[in-house]
């Protein structure tokens, strides 16, 4: 009796021992960052309303209605004067960039914002066990996380991902190479670097298609440190709840609207086609359909579901329909970190998603001082959100990004304490939150260059644009 006892005994601790073990295997795939920093470039790189005005007076290929089209494009962009351009256009080198100015750019990003990190948070080089790189459109030999490697003496043992093609919603593509990584590796430590090359992509020709990315893309970019380590939990910021990904490029019309091509007279530039709002309005509901049975509560999912019943029952009458049920994101989110693509796409989201001008504000803003900086342009908004106090412990923040692909990303990341701008942990909006949000978001664009609209063909006169400034 006692040998089948102890039998018994035996089992059931077993089983409890395995039922730990899968427990104790999942809390160690858990995704969190630790810290993050968002590159703030050198005051004498601001593109402002003047130095546009002299750039399109020396780009030959301009003439009055491309002036013309570049100013209703930039003063309905929704970005200021703040953000910051490559060096190479202030060198006045903007028709024939070299590699080296696309390393040089990269490297100033590197040593500037992976060095902060790394003080601030008290990791050395050493303890960096994944590194994952995204800068689309630039490619070297050795490659961009090489550099890094170099640079900072990191292991012989690193696991490295470096990406390109990838487009403004990589972070979130990196983001998942890290998790997916996390979950075979324990105690791991990961460094994610995301940001984007303006230098040999700027625009010289007269493509509308291609000028148009010269007015929206800045200089920016973001690193990150993340873990899954469980000692560190009690330093994480934010912890990854969900991550779905779409992916549209089987689809002719999604995969073209957005190519790194050459014109006619073959100057290399950025594509951004007609068909660009449609396949980012098809990515987006698909992507909705997959990430909200994740985030959020099932009342809401029964709201809608119910509503969606009831309107297709009534679908024989117009006016019983009613309007197209809509699903309240809100009731699982509390803040919203959308890709500063350009006002359009912050509109569009909003209006799809039916915020509120509050949950509008961090992108529009972001967009504003620091125009959009492609895959890195979400941490400025989170970086927003930071500064201005938003963050409480326990609250959930939604990203959405969009991409060349076409792809649309989104995650859903958990608030670990109370966030701010902590001593010694100061963000990139340290020295211009107190201005935002801004009162007066019409830049002055118009009100310096709006003669334009006036002038004629036969007689204009592109030296004008500098003796205007």
């Amino acid at each position: 009796m006692e040998l089948i006892m102890i039998m018994y005994a035996s089992s059931i601790l077993y089983l409890l021992f395995i039922i730990w073990k899968r427990i104790d295997e999942r809390r160690d795939k858990h995704c969190y960052i630790l810290d993050y920093q968002c590159y703030k470039p050198t005051d004498d790189r601001i593109l402002g309303t003047g130095f546009c005005g002299e750039l399109m007076k020396r780009t030959k290929s301009l003439g009055l209605l491309e002036c013309k089209f570049l100013l209703k494009a930039i003063v309905n962009s929704g970005i200021g004067e703040q953000t910051y351009g490559p060096r190479m256009v202030f060198a006045g080198r903007e028709d024939n960039p070299a590699l080296a100015d696309g390393l040089v750019e990269m490297d100033e990003f590197f040593h500037d914002s992976i060095q902060k990190l790394l003080d601030r948070s008290g990791i050395a080089p050493l303890q960096i066990d994944v590194l994952v790189v995204n800068v689309s459109m630039l490619a070297c030999i050795p490659s961009l996380s090489a550099r890094i490697i170099n640079h900072y003496k990191l292991r012989h043992d690193v696991k490295v991902f470096n990406l390109t093609g990838m487009g403004c919603s990589a972070s979130l593509i990196s983001m998942d190479i890290v998790r997916n990584i996390f979950k075979s590796y324990k105690n791991a430590n990961a460094l994610l670097v995301t940001s984007e090359s303006l230098s040999s992509n700027w625009y010289s020709g007269n493509d509308r298609s291609m000028i148009l990315a010269n007015c929206l893309f800045r200089s920016g970019g973001c690193a990150m440190l993340l873990t899954n380590n469980r000692a560190l939990k009690s330093r994480a910021m934010f912890k990854l709840k969900c991550l779905v990904r779409t992916h549209h490029g089987a689809r002719d019309e999604s995969y073209g609207c957005c190519l790194q091509k050459e014109d006619d007279q073959g100057l290399p530039g950025f594509h951004l086609g007609k068909s660009l709002p449609k396949a980012a309005t098809r990515a987006f509901i698909d992507n909705m359909k997959v990430i909200a049975p994740k985030i959020l509560p099932a009342r809401e999912l029964l709201r809608y579901g119910v509503m969606t019943l009831v309107r297709k029952m009534r679908r024989g009458s117009a006016k019983l329909a009613g309007p197209r049920p809509v699903l309240d994101f809100r009731t699982g989110v509390d803040h919203f970190c959308i890709h500063t693509g350009g006002k359009a796409v912050i509109d569009g989201i909003g209006a799809n998603l039916q915020l509120s001008e509050h949950d509008l504000e961090p992108a529009r803003m972001t967009l504003h001082r620091f125009g959009n900086t492609s895959a890195s342009s979400l941490w400025y908004v989170l970086a927003y959100m930071q500064a201005k106090r938003r963050l409480k412990r326990g609250d959930r923040v939604f990203m959405i990004s969009f991409g060349a692909g076409f792809k649309c990303n989104s995650c859903v990341w958990e608030v670990f304490r109370d966030l701010g701008n902590e001593k010694g942990k100061a963000n990139v909006w340290e020295d211009c939150i107190e201005s935002y949000p801004s009162k007066n978001m019409v830049n002055p664009f118009m009100e310096k260059y709006g003669w334009i609209n006036q002038e004629d063909p036969s007689t204009f006169n592109k030296d004008s644009l500098v003796r205007h400034n």
